[in-house]
């Protein structure tokens, strides 16, 4: 391979250069303002993470796997994450291969921008080489993947349904602009590579259509149109990419690379949450995600309109959709990208919220078992032996935290209560006779301020007590000691799921099988789920009780129940569709009941359910059997 051209230079390239240039400089300035826009500890944590090796391999992999692969999708979505990843990795290889080509071949033109892109237009193959030819091949190769991106592309705009898509974003004129342009792109590039194929070399996908053009075309080195028309449409796209769905293709790095330093979001429209709304794709899986979404009249709040409003900086629009939200989190899970958009919604209720001028004198009154004396400690009829429970078992002390949904649902804590008895568990409770919120409505209202005082309160008592172990039955509430109380980390925090399977596992108490014959439905809670990734734990107790099923959808894909504290202001008619439609999700097997571990989600489902509806603990306590 040789260059054709002395200057090496035409002046078709300038559209390209053009938008190459305006892109390379927003995004570089873009950069800077959201390390300035990041808070001082936020800047050191990226610091840190830049000079980190581990770090940076994880970073590495996440590129590959997430923005050129598009792995999460292929998972959810096979056909739909071929489309995604033929396109942007198949992209990203012809970059390479055209710098390497003038790397091998003509270096002194490398430092050229443009010259890697066009490669096929300045030079001319003077003699046959296996280096030549594979380069040749490798180029239509992946030409070709990316055209197969293209195809599916625009069937998916026709037929969504092939893709297990019901409904996709409405693009807006922009979007459109950039999606024409970029299924324009790789078309004009074949067509423009193929009318000089004759002089620069090509493969099995340029080659015959070189021959095919020269069989009725007089003269095909004549046709610079193409490349005018290939420079043109990419320098457009690079134009129109700030302002369209399609800014997520370089964003999306800038975000693993600041996610990665552990950065969080701290502010409704700057630093960090800037990354995140530019870096989604509006591939629209938010939208089917969506449990609000089963009423057409919903699809507006959904995620990917929640971002573009965000981006608008629209904030009627985001204080609307953040209010509405039940805050399940199922968008956050099916995202391929991971936008935080729960976290950003509780950002913009924060920013409207005023903590009250609440009375906290009733605090007094919630003091837990062991301080009135009241404690249950196992007697000589419920000791286990030293062999069986060993001497680090007997030194736990559990405190069991019931919650303001279990103190409405008595059968969830009397259910708890009969299972540590039968255990020889020492426990105490912290809210027999009522007690103080864990919190989660005040934050999910924005009323931080309050939260906090409860959160001092529960801390301060949990302490007091003694205890090893904090117990909790809510999901909720599990969720929120977690990860919003730091004064409890020399305690073990767990849901009864996970310590129930404990106790059955260490011979502590036995089930029976009564209702093997039995089909039973688990539904994941969207807090002990998706939020805290607690799955297999309650299935394995659950199994051995009864022949379990699954539900259509769950895991991470489990249907809110509708019941969710989450949302402000959504409607009971519209609760009443999600419910309904989450049952329907937990009758696909046809089970005879649902069981669930949440007491939000017990008392929505037994509204409507034509099965019986029962608690983890409830099932449990039901089904021991004397040791």
């Amino acid at each position: 391979m040789q260059e054709r051209f002395i200057t090496g230079y035409n002046d078709f390239v300038l559209p390209f250069m053009i938008g190459m240039t305006f892109i390379i400089v927003y995004l570089v300035l873009g950069v800077i303002k959201v390390i300035i826009e990041l808070p001082a500890k936020d800047r050191k944590k990226l610091f840190l993470a830049c000079i980190n090796p581990v770090i940076w391999l994880k970073t590495i992999k996440d590129i590959i796997c997430d923005v050129l692969l598009h792995v999460k999708i292929w998972k959810r979505k096979p056909l739909l994450g071929y489309m995604h990843a033929s396109i942007a990795f198949g992209w990203f290889m012809l970059i390479v291969l055209g710098h390497l080509e003038t790397w091998f071949f003509v270096p002194d033109r490398l430092h050229t921008l443009y010259y890697p892109i066009f490669f096929r237009y300045f030079v001319m193959e003077t003699e046959y080489t296996v280096r030549g030819s594979f380069f040749f091949f490798m180029m239509d190769f992946f030409l070709l993947v990316v055209l197969s991106g293209v195809v599916l592309a625009i069937i998916k705009r026709l037929r969504k349904g092939i893709f297990r898509m019901r409904r996709t974003t409405r693009n807006q004129l922009p979007d459109q602009i950039a999606m024409y342009c970029l299924w324009a792109i790789f078309p004009l590039r074949l067509l423009a590579e193929s009318f000089t194929a004759g002089i620069s070399g090509g493969s099995f996908l340029t080659k015959p259509m070189y021959w095919l053009f020269s069989s009725f075309l007089s003269n095909t080195e004549n046709y610079i149109g193409t490349w005018w028309a290939y420079s043109s449409v990419l320098g457009l796209f690079f134009v129109m990419l700030p302002f369209t769905r399609y800014m997520h293709i370089p964003t999306e790095i800038f975000l693993i690379i600041l996610r990665n330093a552990g950065i969080k979001v701290s502010h409704t429209r700057k630093g960090y949450t800037t990354a995140q709304i530019y870096s989604c794709s509006n591939c629209g899986m938010c939208i089917d995600a969506c449990p609000m979404t089963v009423n057409k009249k919903n699809v507006r709040y959904a995620t990917v309109y929640f971002n573009r409003y965000l981006r608008r900086r629209r904030w009627s629009k985001c204080q609307l959709i953040s209010d509405k939200c039940m805050m399940c989190g199922k968008c956050v899970a099916v995202c391929p990208v991971g936008v935080e958009s729960t976290d950003i919604r509780l950002k913009i209720r924060q920013g409207k919220a005023v903590d009250g001028k609440a009375v906290y004198n009733y605090f007094d009154r919630y003091r837990p078992d062991n301080e009135a004396g009241n404690a249950h400690i196992p007697g000589e009829d419920t000791k286990i032996a030293e062999a069986v429970i060993g001497k680090e078992a007997k030194k736990e002390k559990v405190i069991y935290y019931a919650g303001c949904m279990t103190q409405l649902t008595p059968v969830i804590s009397k259910s708890v209560e009969k299972i540590l008895n039968a255990s020889g568990v020492e426990f105490t409770f912290l809210d027999r006779d009522g007690g103080v919120c864990c919190s989660r409505p005040m934050m999910l209202s924005g009323r931080n301020g309050d939260a906090q005082k409860m959160i001092d309160f529960n801390t301060k008592a949990i302490l007091d007590s003694g205890a090893t172990t904090l117990l909790l039955s809510c999901p909720i509430c599990y969720k929120v000691f977690m990860e919003e109380y730091p004064g409890l980390s020399g305690i073990r925090i767990v849901h009864y799921t996970e310590y129930f399977r404990e106790l059955l596992s260490d011979g502590r108490i036995s089930l029976g099988d009564a209702l093997k014959a039995h089909k039973i439905v688990y539904h994941d809670p969207c807090e002990l789920g998706r939020g805290c990734g607690v799955y297999s734990q309650p299935r394995e107790v659950l199994s051995a009780i009864g022949s379990l099923v699954e539900a259509e959808k769950h895991h991470d894909e489990s249907i809110c129940c509708g019941g969710s504290i989450g949302s402000l202001t959504l409607s009971d008619r519209d609760r009443q569709g999600i419910t309904e439609n989450s049952i329907k999700n937990l009758m696909y097997a046809g089970p005879g009941r649902i069981v669930t571990a949440c007491p939000l989600c017990l008392k929505t489902y037994s509204r409507y359910s034509p099965v019986p509806v029962e608690d983890f603990a409830q099932v449990i306590a039901a089904s021991m059997v004397e040791q």
